[in-house]
This record gives C-alpha cells, structure tokens and sequence, in this order.
C-alpha cells in the first residue's frame, strides 16, 4: 500500500461534509464513524483506482464503469477492496444519469469492507462536493493556525514569568488537555503539570523518553534498556521495532489486506508545519508478554549506534504519548500524553520543546572546557586569582538571588543565571548564587529577590560573598527587588589605618565573637535603622527573637544601643569584621 501524502491542510471529518445541507448527501453503507476524515475529493471511472490514489480520498464515481453483469460476479468486491487497499477514505457514488440508484451489490461490498457510501442526488455535482471539501479545510485550517498562534503567545508569555519552567508545562498541558511533564538526565521527573494519568501511562512515557534521551544518557538511573531492548519490554511492532509514522493516524491501524481501522487521519506530528525529526507512532493494544525462549544466535560485530531520534510517539489504552529531546544532548526530555492528537497539538507541544530548550540549556558566555579547567584547578589547590583569567579578565560581581515564592530549583538557577549572562551558578538550600564579570548591571529579576556585592578582584571573592548575602537579606527586609553593597565615597573610616581599626574592632566586639547568630543580628538591626519588623523578615525569624537578642547585646556590651554614637561606633565596628 503506498504511503498517504498528506496536503497542507488539516483534514475534514466526514460527518461534516454529510451535515452540508446544500450537497444533500446520504451515506447507505459502511461504517458511521464519526473519526473518519478525508483529505481530498478525486472523481475517477476508472474500474481500478488503486494506481491513481494516494490515500484519504473521497472518491467520487457516477458508475460509468460498472459492466452490465456486474452483480452478479465480484466485480464489487474487487472494486472496493482495491479502494480499501489504495487508503481511500469513503466512496461517493452519483445517481444519474447512469444509475438511478446505488447497486445493491456496491453497497453489500461497502457494508463488507466498511468503506462509507455517500449517495450523491442528481442535483449536486461533483465539482460541488469537491469544492464544499476545499471550503471546510480552509475553515479548519484557518481555526488550526488561530488556536497555534494562540498557543505561542501563551506560552511565550509563560517563559517570561519567575517560574518559566512549571509555567511552560501548565500552559502546554492546558492547550493540549492532557498531562505534560519535564524529565531530567537521569530520567526521573523534575516538574509535573495537568492531571496525572494512570500508572500504565506514565510507564510508557517514561519508557519513550528513553528511546529520544540521548545514548549517554540513556538508563542512567532508571534502569531501562537501550532502544534494541525495546523488543522485550513493549513488543510493539515487529522484533521490537518501532514504527517508522507511516500510519494513517492514530488508532486507524489500516492493514495492507483491506482492513479499515477508525480514519485516515494525517501522521501525528503535522508535517505541515514545517520537518519534523524522525518520529515512531506504534499502537498498544495487548500488554507486554515475555518472547518464548529462542536459541542464541552466533555473535555478529555490531553497528555503529545510529543518531537518538529527536521526537517519539506512542499510543497506550487511548492515550496519545509524545517525547521530545530538549537541548543539544543534554538529556532532558519533553514527555506529553493528551486524549488526542492531531497537526496543531504537535506544532504547540514543539514550540515549548524550543522554549524549555532554552530554559534548560547551558548558557554558554565561555567555553565549557575553560570552566571545567578553573574548576580541576582550584579542586587541586590553586588560588582564585590564578584560576579567574580562564573565566575572564576584569573584576567580578557576586548576587545572591532569592525566589519570592518556593524555593529554586536547578532549572530556575540556570534560567536565573542565563537572565542575568552567566552560567557561573551555585544552588544552595534557599539562595542561588552568581558570579559575574562586573561590567554586567544586573538587572531587577521577575520573582526574584537579589542582593549584589561591590566589585571585587578573584582574592576578594569570599568578601564579596558576604556582602552579597547582607544585601540580599536587605533587600529582602525593605521589600525591594534588588540590593546593592553601598560603596560610596571614601568617609571616616578610611582616615584609620585597617590593622588598627580591625583591632579595635575585635576588641570591642569581642564578647560577641562567640555567638554569629548576635553579630549578625546586630549587625542587621543596626543597617535597618532598629527596625524590629524587617530585621525579622531578613533573619527569617520571629521579631520577638530579634528584641530578645539585641537586648542579650546591649548587656554583652554593656552599652545603650538607644545612643545615637554607641550605634555609630558599632556600625564602623561591624564592617571591619
């Protein structure tokens, strides 16, 4: 049977062209499915069109062919199993002015190989039918790209918001009614969206993200075969093969001896909206069973592993899988199971494979080797400064960054670090960290909460940390957006020599120095003007705790903390520490 060439034009279900009351058309045969669809109207009085179909045709006859004994041999038969055969999608035959009405015998042939029978009436030509076909495809064509192009935009709009990934995943899972989810290299899932569907699904999906995960990547974690093992797990298809996308459209499952299925849908993926990678669309429908044992035959040199296919399909208990690989190999995969698929679901499902591409990609502002070098050297005992031209020459900026609502995961840091240019990110508990050459202003982040060090040489990285962190902590207690160090012109505190000044500082908090949660208390109240309340919020504690322990101060001190001079002197103290 030849492969159907799909037109640029979604299909038109054939319940819609029956419901055009202008064409009074009456199907009298075959089966009243209401996913039958056809591609195009073709007139042909050929006895066989086998040769001039290409597949999903409504075939439009006015009998001419049809011998004077024709009922009483097989010439139907062989008629209809031959359209059956070529993919055609229903037979139109027209009264008058050969027939008055439709052979008996054409529709027992019909009824036999379920092909629907449209009775054509007299007073609606050929041309018209064809003409109604062209007319609802432009409809559903013009419908198709609306809903795309208003998909795009939604999940556009979502890569931007703080939460780019889970935001992507719920907008897809919304367009496409159905459960999407984000797998990670090692093939477990990272973040969910829509209603989950049962364990048997999700096992499937899991098992096709496998087959586009990139072969490196592939059973890292999970356990699972490479491709060549799929023949044992699902036994889908031939020796566990695959199959190549060729089917008519899900379910239809048309055989080469006549067998019609449910339609003649396109291939799922839609080629028309552009190439699309190699894609597999097998079918379920028995569980896994184990093969009956085989000998074992002799060992032959194997091939050389052909390139992971970049999208994969499958259908399992009525519910339509799709995998995409994410990136260039990195490993991360798109798994989507929706109750359908059609052209426009795998144009959405693609372009938030481009958009979670690039949220999950490295950002690369140097080459991976020279980061993987810097990171080999400071592990074998270099010093920073040694290691930092292999990152970049010039001064550097270190931002703690803190999301406003859960806390961060990988794939926010990494979308966090490309935002601000670099991939040079650390992720803690609550607080993503980055370093970045400091000709870059960062810039306030959607969702985020940043506090961002002075400018410091490679040997004054930990400095910058820290000041880092007391930004964002006032960053966090003022409610704004973004913190900077204050750097300021040169004041007071620059007229003491620093080793006098760090004495006299160690001296005068010294009864402090052995409790880091009362400095940095202190240290805290005093930047926010005595504030109770925000000084709560920064320290993530209650206020009761901060009054409890600038009093525990005051008496350590011995000093009145109200004193205007106490506090000053406390102040130039405490950034000496």
């Amino acid at each position: 049977m030849p492969d159907p060439a799909v037109p640029p034009t979604p299909p038109v279900p054939l319940a819609s062209l029956l419901a055009r009351e202008d064409l009074a058309l009456r199907q009298v045969a075959g089966p009243t499915d209401p996913e039958t669809v056809i591609h195009w109207a073709h007139t042909s009085e050929m006895s066989d069109p086998y040769p001039y179909l290409l597949g999903g045709e409504l075939l439009l006859t006015a009998g001419v062919h049809i011998p004077e004994a024709a009922g009483s041999g097989t010439y139907f038969d062989d008629y209809v199993s031959r359209i059956v055969a070529a993919g055609g999608a229903a037979l139109g035959f027209g009264l008058a002015p050969v027939h008055d009405t439709v052979p008996r015998a054409l529709v027992a042939a019909c009824d036999t190989y379920e092909l629907p029978l449209l009775e054509v009436p007299p007073q609606t030509t050929f041309s018209g039918v064809a003409r109604a076909v062209w007319q609802l495809m432009a409809q559903a064509r013009h419908a198709e790209l609306r809903r795309v192009t208003e998909a795009q935009q939604s999940l556009a709009a979502a890569a931007s918001r703080p939460d780019p990934v889970p935001s992507v995943l719920r907008q897809l899972a919304q367009r496409v009614g159905g459960w999407a989810v984000l797998y990670g290299p090692d093939g477990g899932p990272i973040t969910t969206a829509g209603r989950p569907p049962g364990d048997e699904v999700r096992r499937g999906l899991e098992e096709l993200a496998g087959v586009v995960r990139p072969r490196g990547e592939r059973g890292r974690g999970s356990g699972r075969g490479t491709i060549g093992e799929r023949g044992t797990i699902g036994e889908r298809g031939t020796s566990g093969e695959r199959g190549t996308g060729s089917e008519r459209g899900p379910g239809s499952e048309r055989g080469t001896s006549g067998e019609r299925g449910t339609g003649g849908g396109p291939t799922p993926g839609g080629e028309r909206y552009g190439t699309t990678p190699p894609t597999t669309t097998p079918t379920r429908t028995t569980p896994p069973t184990a093969s009956p044992a085989r000998p074992t035959p002799a060992p032959s040199p194997s091939p050389s592993p052909s390139p992971s296919p970049t999208s994969a399909t499958d259908t399992i208990t009525g519910t339509h899988l799709s995998a995409y690989a994410l990136g260039a190999g990195q490993g991360f995969v798109l798994g989507v199971a929706a109750p359908h698929r059609d052209p426009a679901d795998h144009a959405i499902s693609s372009v938030a494979a481009v958009l979670l591409s690039l949220l999950t990609g490295e950002h690369q502002s140097g080459t991976g080797a020279a980061r993987s070098s810097a990171l080999v050297r400071l592990l074998l005992g270099a010093e920073p400064e040694a290691v930092a031209p292999l990152l970049g020459a010039g001064r550097w900026l270190v931002v703690h960054a803190r999301p406003d609502t859960t806390a961060p995961d990988p794939v926010a840091a990494s979308a966090l670090g490309a935002a601000l240019g670099s991939p040079l990110v650390d992720l803690a508990k609550d607080v993503v960290r980055v370093l970045l050459p400091a000709e870059r202003e960062p810039a306030p982040q959607p969702g985020w909460t940043l506090g961002i060090s002075a400018p410091a040489d490679p040997g004054e990285w930990p400095a910058a940390d820290t000041q880092a962190a007391r930004a964002l902590a006032r960053a966090r207690a003022t409610r704004s957006p973004l913190a900077h160090h204050g750097t300021g012109r040169p004041g007071l505190t620059d007229l003491v020599p620093a080793a006098e000044a760090e004495a006299h500082a160690t001296a005068l908090l010294a009864p402090l120095t052995t409790n880091p949660a009362l400095t940095d208390t202190l240290r805290t109240w005093l930047s926010l003007h005595g504030s109770w309340d925000r000084t709560a919020v920064a320290l993530s504690v209650h206020r009761n705790t901060v009054r409890q322990r600038i009093a525990r101060c005051a008496a350590l001190l011995g000093s009145d903390l109200d004193d205007p001079d106490v506090r000053m002197e406390l102040w130039f103290a405490l950034r000496r520490l």
